[in-house]
């Protein structure tokens, strides 16, 4: 099939590309050459931001677009405006962030209520559910990928690779507690290849993507991000409510970890996904596979991480608080 990816250079884009190639597809990369492409794809550069900026895709058509954008929803309106007549399918990634999950039943379903683009409480939110209404709007085929929490190698974002170049460097490590509390992610490389499920089976509408909840715990992750990374972390395992009242910040300064009264983000239902064929690699298998790219030829991007983490000094404060450590 011919499959046109608009990026397709960094992390989702890039292993569905990959995934593509890898399947004997036919694949066209769009975008603006910042960043090296994958091997066996066709690159044309081109900015989706800038008026006529799909000329340089000519008259090609395709039989699916896959778009990761992430930012002003008006891009992907041109996108689908600009490519209307000559795609058999759109398939936009979207976020299960689009979901006002405020009073809404457990587990939380493709028939949840979204946001109002209008009132969404961050722009990330509000570009993506807007995103959503063009793609659905612009009458051709469009299947609507809600991932959770996307880790694995490749990811962008920092979360899973700080934990392990913290628990690398060794020593005494704070954790942030429950070990047992239930984390729900997909592998990006598992997301890849549903995308490329959904384009052969010529799927649509909305459909929520990763593990089931609960898949590992945030223990397991720790563990497991020690052991394949030499085992020389001493982890000092802190009480949710001493980690609040220690002023450490959920999500940010504790990458994945959020306390119990948020556990809505990790509480997604995805049998729908399941039944039509999405398939999940273990915990342990994306862990050791994210530290052997940080390991690799394959540099990480350098600012990868940037603005997430713990300080080194205000952990080894909070660890002689509780822990005379």
């Amino acid at each position: 099939m011919k499959i046109l990816i608009l990026g397709g250079t960094s992390f989702v884009g890039r292993l569905a590309a990959e995934a593509a190639v890898a399947q004997g597809h036919d694949v066209t990369l769009f975008n603006r050459g910042n960043h090296s492409a994958p091997k066996g794809v066709t690159s044309i550069i081109g900015d989706r931001l800038t008026p006529g900026g799909y000329a340089a895709l000519g008259k090609m058509s395709f039989d699916a677009v896959i778009d990761t954008w992430s930012s002003d929803a008006v891009a992907v309106k041109t996108a689908v405006d600009a490519l209307r007549g000559r795609i058999g399918q759109y398939v936009y990634v979207s976020s299960v962030s689009v979901y006002n999950t405020e009073g809404a039943d457990l587990p939380f379903s493709e028939s949840t209520p979204l946001f109002d683009p209008e009132k969404a409480p961050i722009k990330y939110i509000k570009d993506k559910v807007g995103g959503e209404i063009h793609a659905d709007e612009s009458g051709v085929p469009t299947l609507l990928a809600r991932p959770t929490v996307i880790l694995g190698p490749h990811e962008n974002v920092g979360r899973l690779p700080w934990w392990l170049r913290r628990v690398e460097k060794g020593g005494k490590t704070l954790a942030p507690g429950p070990p047992d509390l239930g984390l729900q992610f997909i592998d990006g490389r598992d997301l890849a290849d549903f995308l490329l499920l959904a384009i052969e089976k010529q799927l649509s509408g909305a459909v929520n993507l990763g593990s089931k909840p609960a898949h590992t715990s945030f223990g397991n992750v720790l563990n497991t991000a020690n052991e394949v990374t030499g085992g020389r972390a001493d982890l000092y395992w802190l009480q949710p409510e001493k980690v609040l009242e220690a002023g450490l910040k959920p999500w940010t300064e504790l990458p994945l970890w959020i306390p119990s009264d948020e556990m809505s983000i990790y509480s997604f239902d995805v049998d729908k996904a399941l039944k039509l064929g999405l398939r999940i690699r273990s915990a342990e298998q994306t862990i050791s596979d994210t530290w052997d790219w940080l390991m690799s030829d394959d540099e990480p991007p350098e600012n990868l991480g940037k603005g997430i983490g713990l300080d080194p000094d205000k952990e080894t404060s909070i660890l002689k608080r509780y822990f005379h450590a």
